[in-house]
């Protein structure tokens, strides 16, 4: 796809519009609602160790580093996952390991439960990492091949709105988990064992993407998805122009002169919005002890949750009403107004902090939505499993690191100096989104 596309609702002069433009059927809904799972399982596990973390370490007898560690290993797992695997999708094929993932996922899930030390769990949670992050680079992948163009941005935003409900879910059902006392939160971290194995069933049987069957030159079994999608033979025969040969285009292409701005604008736009996310809720306990609020009385994290959810299920009407370009480039501009404050007046009183606290949490919310709907739109077929899997890869990377050093930063430097590195690392957003961020919305794929 060329970097200076900028179709904004379909056309009759896109080479694949009549596949495009088939009708939404069942199989398409049920492929992103399959997807929902991965997000679900990574808003839920993030949320569960960030409340669990406590009593483990009181329980196995660890300190801050190896909490930094825990809170850190599926971020760790996520970004080899998305990498490797996202890699490896483009060579072989997406179907056969978007039901291999969440297989590692159930069973390591449910090994949780029986661990004795920090390694261990650590090992665990890294295993859970890289099969969420191989059905991060194969989830959005998929969905963006097989939904037509004009539902795409809308079913790939409600990706992110599920991995919102699994954090909050996870929030709400872990504290009343760990309220029980002893060893329950061996049974929270197990927890995610249940829905992980349901996928592993219902996937089954699922086809694979009729885009990478023709890139692969298996005309007959591209011929026989389309079918099955809804599509008539003129729908197949317009896909089939855009693929007339087959292709085999090298990894190194992402860094090549033809796509090297779209994955350097993927990787900085991506790793700005979830460094602070990340960071500030896996440890939003603690951010808001430092802010004044919080303690023993929940209600203000209930709040910020809530918050998250309304946010998420905002972004959803802001990504179907507005431009790729225009939701990236204004979210930031609100992200670094309402969280400067905190970093330049950190002694302010809380009755301001903790209003633009609501704020940059609906406005975060809202606008990682786009994690899911741009980085398909960013790359051909050829390169779309593995650019999709390296930016989810390299995102992951910059969020463990941020919540590695979070609760570091925070009783090494303070509150003020550590807001104020987050917010740099949203400015770094905004100014990269204006200078090279594309637009995408409706495009056809390549």
């Amino acid at each position: 796809m060329p970097q200076s596309k900028t179709s904004s609702s379909p056309s009759e002069g896109d080479e694949a519009t009549a596949f495009d433009d088939v009708p939404l059927n069942r199989f398409h809904l049920r492929i992103t609602a399959l997807t929902f799972c991965a997000n679900y399982s990574d808003g839920y596990e993030l949320g569960i160790i960030s409340i669990a973390l406590p009593v483990i370490a009181a329980q196995l007898g660890f300190g801050t580093v190896w909490e930094g560690l825990l809170g850190a290993s599926a971020l760790i797992g996520i970004f080899l996952g998305s990498i490797l695997v996202g890699w490896a999708a483009d060579k072989v094929g997406r179907q056969r390991l978007y039901t291999v993932d969440f297989l590692l996922i159930a069973v390591a899930s449910a090994a949780e439960f029986f661990v004795h030390d920090p390694v261990q769990l650590f090992i665990l949670r890294l295993l859970i990492g890289i099969g969420i992050g191989a059905d991060y680079a194969l989830g959005p992948t998929l969905v963006a091949e097989f939904v037509p163009r004009k539902y795409r941005g809308g079913l790939l935003a409600s990706l992110t709105v599920l991995w919102t409900v699994g954090y909050v879910a996870a929030f709400f059902l872990g504290n009343y988990v760990v309220s029980l006392g002893g060893d329950s939160w061996r049974w929270l971290l197990a927890s995610s064992s249940v829905p992980a194995i349901a996928v592993v069933l219902l996937r089954i049987g699922v086809p694979e993407s009729p885009r990478w069957l023709l890139t692969q030159g298996r005309v007959e079994q591209a011929r026989a998805v389309v079918r099955r999608l809804g599509g008539d033979d003129g729908a197949f025969e317009s896909l089939v122009r855009t693929y007339r040969t087959v292709r085999r285009v090298p990894y190194r292409e992402l860094f090549g002169r033809k796509y090297l701005r779209n994955t350097a604008f993927g990787a900085i736009f991506y790793n700005a919005q979830v460094v602070p996310y990340f960071a500030i809720y896996t440890f939003l306990p603690l951010v808001l002890l430092k802010m004044g609020v919080g303690g023993e009385d929940t209600t203000s994290d209930g709040l910020l949750n809530l918050f998250l959810l309304a946010g998420s299920l905002g972004g959803l009407w802001l990504v179907a009403k507005m431009s790729r370009r225009g939701l990236t480039i204004w979210s930031f501009v609100v992200l670094i107004v309402s969280m400067a404050p905190m970093a330049i007046w950190p002694d302010a009183p809380t009755a301001l902090l903790f209003p633009l606290f609501l704020v940059f949490t609906f406005t975060m919310s809202a606008a990682v939505n786009l994690d899911q709907v741009y980085p398909p739109e960013l790359f051909p077929t050829d390169l779309r499993s593995s650019g999709v899997g390296l930016l989810n890869g390299l995102s992951r990377i910059g969020s463990a690191i941020g919540t590695f050093l979070l609760p570091l930063s925070l009783d090494g430097i303070g509150f003020s100096p550590t807001m104020l590195i987050l917010t740099v690392v949203l400015v770094i957003g905004l100014v990269v989104s204006v200078l090279w961020a594309p637009e995408t919305k409706n495009s056809a794929l390549d």
